[in-house]
């Protein structure tokens, strides 16, 4: 039997509120859907209420439940009951941090790559050791304290994700994390719509320094345009080691070869002095960046640097951030899916489309949903892609959304697939479209809802591929 994550005693303590019932939970939850048997689920108050959901997360096998009114559940429910629900999970947080003496805390963000660097590092790491880090992009103001609520007391190693999208956000949440090591992936134009310009960005990203644990290690991208803005606001903490990598030689972690063997590259790397190689089975150099990056971390957290090249060698393409599979429309007939349906940025969106044009298929095709949160510029950066649409020689591009209109306007006309306002409506006629030996990547913000296409596409596949 595991050792439980709380009990009724320590989580009463921990956040100052009042236990009801004896009991013990070995999680914590925040979606009475996902809800595991043992969790602590905490009724959160956002667009929804969370307390309308208590009843049915206990019985769905919650083992207790942290609420504000009692009455939400029955009189001799298992229930945690606080003041205030989000300050409380802070607090839980809190806690679960101090108890856990042992494990070292790494903390990443950036404008791109962070849900893959921070699913690399945590691949790393644990090959040395248990380690616990971020599920998703729980990166926000509930996921990163739900994500140290859950930290087991006997972690070795600790990865979280932290985001933003107006300053002042990170500030608040990386000193709940107090990591020893914190890492910036990149800055790029995400979010702009919030800042001035991109020095704004870089100022916000470089909030994840003031939590620092003292004596800590900032890791910054040295290649990156704001490079030294990033070192000078690392330097402002007393006693911070600086970091630094990317692909100039002079570089703390750096690149020193790229080797292509069959369908992979082989990639050498010095990190503080010690050589590495590992695999990519992904196109596209950012994969290069982000390996370097979580590599540059485990080796920093103390991990076995060997076994944590071995486990990158092994790390894949996750859904909704590149992963590509065969949809077969009969046997031995099928295009290719690329799926990059979660996200997008100006940034992101010119290295989805520079990967697309080196993968093989008879048509390369680029569905592509609106960016958002750009700001005043957003009609210019969607107009921008047409250059890098052009250079990549795709095939045929179909564009979702009002924003994607100033795309399809500055397109080539003989790149031009289909447009219309709203990625439902876009849907049938991209899957219409769809013939065996293509490749076809989908690509758009989140709120975009690209993904629908995504589906429509996937519903195409009527057998296997065996003969």
């Amino acid at each position: 039997m595991t050792e439980p994550l709380w009990t009724s005693a320590q989580a009463a303590l921990a956040v100052g509120g009042k236990a009801q019932g004896t009991w013990v939970t070995h999680g914590v939850c925040i979606d009475s859907r996902a809800v595991e048997p043992g969790d602590l689920f905490v009724a959160l108050k956002a667009k929804r209420d969370g307390h309308s959901f208590v009843s049915a997360a206990l019985a769905a096998g919650a083992g207790a439940a942290m609420v504000v009114d009692p009455s939400c559940a029955d009189a001799d429910a298992p229930l945690l009951i606080v003041p205030d629900t989000l300050l409380a999970l802070e607090n839980l947080a809190t806690q679960a941090r101090r108890r856990n003496v042992i494990a070292k805390r790494v903390a990443i963000t950036g404008s791109v790559g962070k849900t893959t660097v921070k699913e690399m590092t945590a691949a790393a790491l644990a090959q040395t050791a248990k380690t616990h880090f971020s599920v998703k992009s729980y990166n926000n103001h509930w996921g990163v304290p739900l994500t140290l609520a859950r930290m087991p007391a006997d972690a070795r190693f600790g990865v979280f994700e932290i985001g933003m999208n107006h300053g002042g956000e990170i500030a608040r949440l990386a000193p709940q994390v107090r990591p020893h090591i914190a890492a910036i992936t990149t800055i790029a134009p995400v979010h702009i719509e919030h800042f001035d310009d991109e020095a704004g960005i870089a100022d916000a990203k470089a909030e994840i320094f003031l939590g620092l644990d003292p004596g800590g290690t900032a890791v910054i991208p040295g290649d990156n345009p704001y490079a030294a803005r990033l070192a000078s606001r690392a330097r402002d903490r007393d006693g911070i080691k600086l970091v630094t990598f990317g692909t100039s030689q002079h570089l703390d972690a750096h690149v020193v070869g790229i080797d292509t063997i069959g369908a992979e590259r082989r990639v050498t790397a010095t990190i503080m002095g010690q050589s590495f190689q590992w695999h990519i089975k992904e196109p596209g150099d950012h994969w290069i960046h982000n390996g370097l990056c979580a590599l540059t971390l485990a080796v920093l957290a103390g991990g076995d640097g060997e076994a944590s090249a071995m486990a990158l060698s092994q790390f894949g393409a996750m859904d909704g951030r590149g992963i590509s599979r065969p949809i077969f429309l009969a046997p031995g007939e099928f295009f290719v899916l690329v799926d990059e349906a979660y996200n997008a940025n100006p940034t992101s969106m010119a290295g989805a489309i520079a990967t697309l044009a080196g993968r093989s298929g008879t048509r390369r095709l680029a569905v592509l949903g609106d960016m958002l949160e750009l700001g005043v510029l957003e009609d210019a950066f969607h107009s921008a892609l047409a250059t890098e649409l052009a250079r990549a020689k795709i095939d045929l591009v179909f564009c979702a959304g009002t924003r994607m209109k100033h795309l399809w306007d500055a397109l080539l006309p003989s790149q031009r697939g289909a447009y219309a306002s709203t990625a439902s409506e876009l849907a049938p006629i991209v899957a219409n479209a769809a013939r065996a030996g293509d490749v076809i990547m989908v690509k758009g913000s989140n709120g975009s809802r690209i993904s629908e296409i995504v589906r429509a596409l996937s519903a195409l596949e009527t057998t296997s591929g065996d003969l």
